[in-house]
């Protein structure tokens, strides 16, 4: 097929202005050209451009992992993809390797996520890997009176948390603490609310927290700035109590992506404890990792979330058990400069999605 002309906003150094580049998209075999419909910006890209963290393929390069769209362009063995609206898994695993094969997707070595091992989403088109894309059903689009480029932000801000609540195992009865309710974070507390417990959120921002009482589902708030470590977990036990919760086998998500918040949410364990690292930081944390042992807890990681599972995570928003679109706000691809700005500087409590 004839290639498209198309433009993206590249990464040319940490911290220098995006600018804006030309390129013709063409699909190999195997491949689909996506018309992004959105993109998200997440906390992840902030930390390649503000923080220095290194992205596998050399700069310059188009950040951008949440993306939707509409495949416009099919390489050999693709065509089926054609005219469809999707959602581009935030991290595409190669499904054919023994990794993949057992089952343990999220490790795929051959993995290619957008902004990071391929030119990502801020941009007008996109080429990638067709296996794994996730169909969009338009009439319930629709029905659940959503944009295609509100549900880009389900490729990583609803995905990973639905992973993490579903590996931690969280059902009815379970007392759920997300520390961090940022835009992975305030999902996370609805997944966790979905699946049927009883929702206790943390964070330093007194407006995330109105906004996820009043919109996402938890039955508690507590403002981290208010209370010592002791305090917070005493205040936990209360609500548990008070909701005839178990005062053991807590699920805690550590979504904030801080030094401050993962040694918070450690600070929380109790016996039987699930602590589910979800946020990212290249700050580290002391902390007495004998507590795992005392309380016979364990502490898991979550990269991303395997393809197979984003139909369910989707349904959730279709169906209206998750909430999109109090927590997401559109802004034109072209400000790119200045929503990275206002994001870093803490001045948006929604998570922005880029639109072409």
């Amino acid at each position: 097929m004839p290639s498209i002309a198309a433009h993206r906003w590249l990464m040319t150094a940490p911290g220098a202005p995006l600018v804006r580049g030309e390129f013709e998209a063409e699909p190999a075999a195997g491949e689909v050209v996506v018309a992004v419909a959105g993109c998200g910006v997440c906390h992840t890209d902030l930390g390649y451009y503000y923080d220095g963290v290194r992205t596998n393929q050399p700069l310059p390069l188009a950040l951008g992992h949440e993306i939707s769209g509409r495949v416009v362009g099919a390489g050999s063995g693709a065509d089926g993809w054609m005219g469809r609206a999707v959602i581009v898994p935030a991290v595409l695993p190669c499904g054919e390797c023994d990794l993949c094969r057992r089952g343990l997707a999220t490790i795929c070595r051959a993995q290619k996520m957008p902004g990071n091992d391929i030119q990502g989403g801020f941009a007008s088109h996109i080429v990638v890997p067709a296996r794994g894309l996730c169909a969009v059903d338009e009439p319930r689009l629709a029905a659940a009176g959503l944009t295609l480029a509100q549900v880009s932000i389900v490729a990583d801000a609803l995905t990973t948390p639905y992973q993490a609540v579903r590996r931690a195992g969280v059902a009815a009865g379970d007392l759920a603490v997300v520390v961090g309710i940022g835009g992975v974070g305030g999902y996370c507390a609805q997944v966790a609310r979905a699946a049927g417990a009883e929702v206790v959120a943390i964070d330093v921002d007194a407006r995330k927290l109105d906004a996820i009482a009043r919109d996402g589902g938890a039955g508690l708030v507590l403002n981290a700035r208010d209370y010592d470590a002791k305090s917070l977990k005493k205040a936990a036990a209360e609500f548990a109590k008070g909701r005839g919760l178990r005062g053991t086998e807590w699920k805690i998500f550590e979504c904030s992506g801080t030094a401050a918040g993962q040694g918070t949410a450690f600070n929380l364990l109790v016996h039987g404890a699930t602590l589910a690292v979800v946020g990212f930081t290249m700050d580290k944390v002391e902390v007495r990792l004998s507590n795992l042992m005392a309380f016979d807890a364990r502490a898991i990681g979550n990269w991303g979330c395997p393809p197979e599972l984003y139909p369910a995570a989707l349904d959730l928003v279709l169906d209206g058990k998750v909430r999109i679109a109090p927590f997401v706000q559109t802004h034109p691809l072209a400000d790119i400069n200045h929503v990275f700005h206002a994001v870093h500087a803490r001045e948006t409590t929604r998570r922005p999605v880029l639109v072409p």
